[in-house]
Order: structure tokens, then sequence, then C-alpha cells
């Protein structure tokens, strides 16, 4: 039994105890009273075998006796054996209705959490006829809401087979909270071990990695170095779709401390570690006003590197209480913004948590006990709107959700597997993580990723960047990612159904220029991407590759304003640069005609540049037509890579 259970049920004691004074039991019989006390006693003193002893032979002294058949029904119900607890509050009911009114509303969740849906339904609204205390209201309204839902959705199961990850991944300890990188690659998750060495809690959390194959098994997981210490706990993190940057929830030790050496803002805090190589730097702690004096735990980054998603609550001596989900954004300068807790959609009176925003940036999974469900914790999907909001939250259906608590809902970037965890019979021993194909309407949108290498297109060696994915339709930032120091290498998401540009830069280097767009369908492959970066030196070219005219036309169409921004901050950033705008034409038409559109062209972006604030003396335009081509002019494909704008270091 957990401690807040017993504090509950000393709570219940000391409420009859005040209301029991002599004469006031509902029995005379001197016997059961005497019983009754003998349990109370023992209540007191957390000796609940005692305790039940007591109260059974006390209602056994009479049949009419009710405060001990309310006392053995929290006991049950505390302990799990619903169906005892049931018959102890029927009982209840039967002998005086409205003696102990909250036993109505006990024995309706019992009866909905067993499945005994009608049962429910007819004390919730018995209960709601007497009750008149708002919050246990509306904790019946809810329940009468669930009846009505899981009525229904126990009739139309949704397809569900989970399958075990396996030995190499789930142990004889719980494992919980999955985050996988988004080629799937790369699992890390939270596992509670034993720790001696902490003798109040005698466990501690530590973060475990697992790589898969190339035959698609789960490696054998190990902790997580550096990220995870000796004997502090460490878990539910969330990784940057490339598996580089990994934020989490570190908890004080009972001095305030975390580790012995810093303090934090509350009773847990959300911290962060960089990836460099294989390696993993040392924790920092993401400070205000994201971690408060309140509880922060369980964060969701989305793919744009920019957005945290977290669930922050209230520690009580009860536990954690008013759960609810906040969203908190980097801003320009590195600091994040006040964290805004989302919409009623999400967020109800009750509790949310284990929350993952999906690589697409716009479909939110996350767990709660304050929208229409089977009973405890379940599982929902909110979709992203044009405005802005979220909209209504939908349960993921049965029997993904069920009676128990569902929660740590992983969904892959493809959108296709789901990872949770789950204590069900047939594991490796209390909570192990399993997978499953999720049903097509539950799932995000199609979400595929480029992978490539970033290296000094001179020395060949690998060049640490900043890789930035923009949405050409907005010019807002879709995705972002840094490239390993050590490898070069960098993973980004590309949600389905946009055009992007992406872009690579460095200090000392020309930024280096691609789009891509990407269907509405899954592509079958992900992208794979050299990007060589040019050094700042005379004579270095780049090809702007989002700079996009109207057919026949030194129009420049808004999509091009991604890509004359970034190449006027790198004037602003270098003031002496000078550059040269090349424009090229494919060999279709006129010769005459296509060396003047080239050289209309090349103005044109010098005309925008300049408007931003850039010195003409430092642009100079010029015309090439149709005469260096880079591709065959005999294919579309080719055609379209001579139709270019080029930068040259002057």
């Amino acid at each position: 039994m957990t401690v807040r259970a017993i504090l509950f049920l000393l709570t219940v004691v000391m409420a009859f105890a005040v209301q029991a004074q002599p004469g006031g039991y509902s029995t005379t019989d001197k016997k059961a009273i005497k019983e009754y006390e003998s349990g109370v006693e023992c209540m007191r003193e957390q000796r609940l075998e005692c305790a039940r002893t007591a109260f059974t032979k006390a209602a056994k002294a009479d049949e009419r006796f009710v405060e001990p058949r309310i006392m053995l029904a929290e006991l049950a119900e505390a302990e799990g054996r619903d169906t005892e607890a049931i018959a102890h509050y029927r009982e209840v009911m039967a002998i005086a209705p409205r003696f102990f009114p909250v036993a109505q509303l006990h024995l309706a969740d019992l009866e909905f959490r067993t499945g005994q849906y009608a049962e429910a339904e007819k004390n919730y609204k018995g209960y709601l006829e007497k009750e008149q205390e708002p919050q246990r209201k509306a904790r019946a309204r809810l329940g009468l809401e669930n009846c009505a839902f899981a009525a229904r959705a126990i009739q139309q199961p949704v397809p569900f087979e989970p399958r075990n990850l396996g030995p190499a991944v789930n142990s004889a300890d719980p494992e919980y909270y999955p985050c996988v990188t988004a080629d799937d690659a790369t699992l890390i998750f939270t596992r509670r071990v034993k720790a001696p060495e902490i003798p109040i809690y005698g466990m501690q959390e530590d973060f475990y990695v697992s790589h898969r194959g190339t035959d698609g098994a789960w490696k054998d997981a190990n902790p997580v170095p550096t990220v995870s210490t000796a004997a502090y706990n460490e878990g539910a993190g969330t990784l940057t779709p490339d598996g580089r940057f990994i934020i989490f929830t570190k908890c004080a030790l009972e001095d305030g401390s975390y580790g012995g050496r810093t303090r934090g803002l509350g009773s847990c805090d959300l911290f962060i570690s960089r990836r460099v190589g294989d390696r993993w730097s040392p924790a920092e702690n993401l400070g205000p006003p994201v971690n408060s004096a309140n509880w922060e735990s369980q964060p969701s980054m989305a793919s744009d590197g920019r957005t945290l998603y977290f669930v922050r609550g209230r520690r009580t001596g009860n536990g954690v209480s008013d759960m609810d989900i906040y969203s908190a954004h980097l801003q320009d300068d590195g600091s994040w913004s006040k964290p805004e807790k989302l919409g009623p959609n999400v967020n109800t009176p009750y509790q949310e948590e284990s929350v993952q925003i999906h690589p697409d940036g716009r479909t939110l999974y996350f767990s709660s006990n304050g929208h229409p469900g089977f009973g405890g914790l379940d599982i929902y999907v909110s979709r992203l709107q044009e405005d802005g909001t979220w909209g209504k939250a939908l349960n993921l259906g049965w029997p993904i959700n069920s009676g128990a608590d569902e929660n740590s809902l992983l969904v892959s970037a493809d959108g296709r597997i789901a990872y949770f965890a789950s204590d069900r019979p047939g594991g490796l021993g209390d909570l192990d993580l399993y997978s499953f194909e999720l049903y097509p309407e539950a799932r995000p949108l199609a979400v595929n990723y480029i992978r490539g290498r970033v290296f000094d297109k001179v020395t060949g060696q690998p060049v640490e960047a900043d890789v930035e994915l923009l949405d050409l339709s907005t010019g807002k930032l879709a995705t972002a990612a840094y490239s390993d120091p050590q490898s070069g290498e960098f993973l980004v998401c590309l949600p389905s159904g946009r055009s992007y540009a992406l872009n690579a830069g460095s200090e000392g280097y020309l930024f280096y220029s691609a789009n891509y767009d990407v269907g509405s369908g899954t592509q079958e492959a992900p992208f794979t991407l050299d990007v060589p970066l040019s050094p700042l030196s005379a004579g270095s070219v780049i090809t702007l590759r989002n700079i996009f005219f109207n057919t026949a036309s030194y129009e420049l169409l808004a999509a091009s304003e991604v890509e004359i921004d970034k190449l006027a901050r790198l004037l602003f950033v270098n003031p002496s640069l000078r550059i040269e705008l090349g424009g090229h034409t494919d060999n279709v038409g006129n010769d005459a005609a296509n060396q003047l559109l080239s050289e209309q062209r090349a103005n044109a972006v010098r005309d925008r540049l300049i408007a931003k604030g850039i010195e003409g003396s430092r642009i100079t335009a010029k015309g090439y037509g149709e005469t260096k081509p880079v591709a065959t002019n005999d294919s579309e494909e080719g055609r379209a890579q001579n139709r270019r704008t080029e930068v040259t270091v002057l």
C-alpha cells in the first residue's frame, strides 16, 4: 500500500473518530464498538492486518454496524482488492445509504474500473443527487461521461498487438519513458534500479541506451555515461531527433541538492546534456523560467529544436498534484520564454502527464485521467489547429487504453510504430517496454529525415555547423540541428506536405543551400546529403538553391525571401565581405534573351539585398546566360540545375 493510501485511510479514521463520540455510533453493541475502536487504534499505528481483523470482528458482531464496513471497504480499495471493496461498499449502501455519501462515489468508481458500467452509472447519478461539494460533483459527472464512452468504445476495439522489446532492453527492473531518434536506430529509456546507498528510498532511476542492429533487433542496453550517476535520480528524458541533445528530469535530495554540489529550483528540475561523438557533456540545469519552485518533469522537445513541452505539478505531502502540460520556446538570444499552459482541450482540473510532441510538430500524445476514458490514466492524441490552438483530445481506444493506468507512449517519426511501458502479464518483470503498430487514424503526419555530413570543402575535415530547415511557404524555422564537431554528421526531420530550404552555416564559411519538396506520403528512404562548406576566401562559390523566379521572368517569388535573408545575415556578420551575384540560365530560347534574363535576375537579387540594408558597393551583379552549364541541357532535371543564382566571394 502506498504512503498516500495510508494517509488517506488515517484521514477517514480521524473523521469517524470525531463523528463517533459516545452514543454516536451506528450500533449500541458494546462488543462491536470495542472491536471497532481496537481497529481504529491499529490504523493509527499503521498495523493494517491488525486493523482488518478488528474491523471484521466488529462487522460480524452487528450486521447493521456501518463504520467497520466502511473501513474494510477503504482498506480493500487502497490495496487493490476491488471485488472485496465493492462488496463492502454495497453492504454500506444497503444498510445506511446516507450515512457516508462518499461511499457511493467510491462504489461507482470501483464498478466502473471493473467494467460494470450500468451499475456505475446508477451510483454516479445517485451520488449527484446527494452531493453539494463542487470537486466531488465534477468527479461524478466525469464518471458518467466515462461510463457512456467506455460502454461504446469497448464494443469497437482498435487494432493492438503489443510486442515485448526483449531481454536486451527489458529486465527484472522497471523500464519506462522511452525516447527514440528519428531514424528509429537509438533508444534511450529510464530504468529504476536498486540503490542500497540511498537509505531512504533504496532505489534510483538511470538512463540506458540501446542501438538497433543491422538485423533490426535491439542490442544490449547500457547506462548512459555522464548523464546517469551512481546514486541520484535521472529519468523521463527527451531526445532531439538527431539524438545529440537530451533534456531530462533530475530530482533533488532531501536537502534540496543534486549530488551534493548544485541546488535546483524545485523538487524536480529539467536538465540538458549534449553528445559530442560518443561522450555526453555534464548536465546543466535549464534554469528559470522553465524550472521553478514547482515540480518539472517528463519533457518532450519538438523537432524544431526550439519548442519544449513538459509537465509541471505541485509537490505536496501526498505526492504531486495539479499536473498540467506546458510549453516554452527557445528565443533568439538563447533564453527560454515564459512557459504557457496548454489549453482546456488538453489540460483538465485533473492529472495530465507523459507528453510527447511528435516530430511532425502538430500531433501531441499525452496521458490524462480528466478526459472521458476507461478510468485511471488513458492515452490521448490532440492535433494543432490552424489558429494555433490544440484540438479536442481523442482517446486512443480499447484495448490500448483500459481500466489501468497507461502512459509513456512514444510514436516513431514515420508514425507507424508506437512504444509504451506496461506491466502486463508475460513480461520480464515489473514495467517492460513494448512496441506495436499504431492504427492509421491515430497516426501523426508522415515525417522523413535528412542524414548528412558537413565538412570543409578544401580540407575535407568535419565542421560543426548550424543546420536549419525552413518552411518555404512561411519562411519559418521548421527544424534545426547542430552537426557533430568530431564527425560532421547531422540529422533533421522533414514533415510531409511541405517544401523546405536547407541552410547549413558555420563561422568563417559560406553557407550551404539546398531545397526539398516532401510529398504527403512517407518517403521510403531518407535523404542523404554531403554538405561541403566553402571557406570565406576569394574565389569561393555557392549556389543559392532557394532563389525562385516566375517562368521567363526576373520577378522574385516570395519563397526566395528565406534565402535572401540568410545571405543578408552573412553579409551583416562579415562587413568586409564583397560578393558577385551570378545569374545563369539553361539553353532554351534565344541566346541574347537568356543573357539579358540572367543579368536581370542577378540584379533583382542585388536590389533585394540593398533593400535589406546591405551597401550596394559590396555587391556586383553579373549575367552569364547559358554559357556556364553545370549539367546537361538534354533533360529537365539538368536544365533545372543550370537555371541558378551563384555567389562568388570577391
